[in-house]
């Protein structure tokens, strides 16, 4: 048997998903770098699902679809302002309410192809208002559901602050969300294709998914970003700070990656993304500050920032609570859990490894009496 520690370097099946060849990532054969220029959030989720761009008329269609299914259930809302406010991260939340709502889908263990792809919408369009709705209930607001059909982008601010985003703003968390949608096969990815590939339900999976996203050796690793620049807080103590850190041993977020040997190439478009940023909102001294940080560690180090490390000064800037950077990241990954839940049922087979066993060996049983 072929063993390695946290699989690495292991190939465990084939995908028409994404890839990641020679640092370059692509979602169905489109390059990440045209993807995060050109479209808007929904044409990538459409992409992952159904292996190509829409057209107009798809899109709108599929625009409409999402929009529609935004609603909560009203007993999921009482169960949300029932949650205890103090000391309970957003993802548990998020972990909870998603198990929570295949109780009130009719077709939640229908694993028929069509019924896949509506649960696929509700689930798509429902994640970002679970979100929504618990960030508001704990600053005591009302959840919002929007009236007037907007982007999925500027749907998920407006439900989250209550008036309807500017175009920067918008455009910047759209390109989050398509930069975030995909990643080959990744923690949160397996997780959600080990679990259906037990033919367990897409809310399952989805569940599962969400739970593996919630550790800052993935998902979290933005939040972990901002909460170091936060006790930096200025330019000056960069470098002491950094240094402490190196002569602690202690792990700066943000920084290197699994597959990337050259560096992640979202990286650059949160970079500029959080200079423009910064700047329109005055708040230069995140990006200032990141700048240094990258210089210190590429020269200290050798290591190269990866998609987390700017996401946190953009999403710091446009206005969200640093204690939902990592469910925000599940708004994104969503599609491309779906995509990869879709593409197992289509070519099942139970996931089921081997390990080596380590442990002592030839035991001989003692009575319990004699212990």
């Amino acid at each position: 048997m072929v063993k390695t520690k946290g699989l690495e370097g292991v190939v465990a099946t084939t995908s028409s998903v994404s890839s990641i060849v020679d640092d370059v990532l692509t979602y169905r054969g489109y390059s990440i770098d045209d993807l995060a220029e050109y479209t808007d959030f929904e044409e990538v989720i459409y992409l992952l699902w159904y292996g190509k761009l829409p057209s107009l008329k798809q899109l709108a269609a599929f625009r409409n679809e999402l929009n529609e299914n935004v609603s909560l259930p009203s007993e999921l809302i009482a169960q949300l302002k029932s949650f205890p406010i103090k000391n309970i991260h957003p993802m548990a939340v998020l972990r909870t309410c998603v198990s929570a709502l295949a109780l009130y889908d009719k077709e939640a263990d229908d694993t028929d192809d069509q019924a896949n792809l509506r649960k696929a919408i509700r689930l798509q369009a429902k994640i970002p208002a679970i979100i929504a709705a618990y960030a508001r209930i704990c600053e005591g607001k009302e959840p919002i559901i929007p009236e007037v059909p907007l982007s999925f982008s500027a749907n998920f601010l407006y439900m989250l602050k209550g008036s309807i985003p500017d175009q920067t703003s918008e455009a910047a968390f759209n390109k989050a969300l398509v930069l975030h949608a995909d990643h080959e096969l990744n923690a949160s990815t397996f997780t959600s294709r080990v679990c259906v590939a037990t033919l367990s339900d897409m809310y399952s999976g989805i569940t599962a998914a969400i739970g593996a996203l919630k550790g800052p050796l993935h998902g979290g690793a933005n939040e972990r970003v901002m909460k170091m620049l936060s006790e930096i807080d200025g330019i000056d103590f960069v470098e002491p700070y950094l240094q402490r850190a190196f002569a602690n041993k202690e792990k700066i977020m943000g920084f290197g990656h699994r597959v990337y040997k050259n560096g992640d190439p979202r990286a650059k478009h949160l970079r500029e993304m959080s200079r423009l940023l910064t700047k329109v909102t005055g708040e230069g001294k995140w990006y200032n500050m990141s700048i240094k940080i990258e210089e210190i560690i590429r020269r200290e180090k050798g290591l190269l920032p990866n998609v987390d490390f700017y996401s946190a000064s953009v999403y710091h800037c446009l206005g969200i609570k640093h204690n939902l950077f990592t469910p925000i990241f599940a708004i994104s990954r969503t599609s491309g859990w779906i995509a990869h839940i879709l593409e197992q049922y289509e070519n099942n087979r139970l996931i089921r490894p081997r390990a080596e066993y380590i442990g002592l060996k030839h035991q001989a049983y003692v009575p319990l009496a004699e212990r």
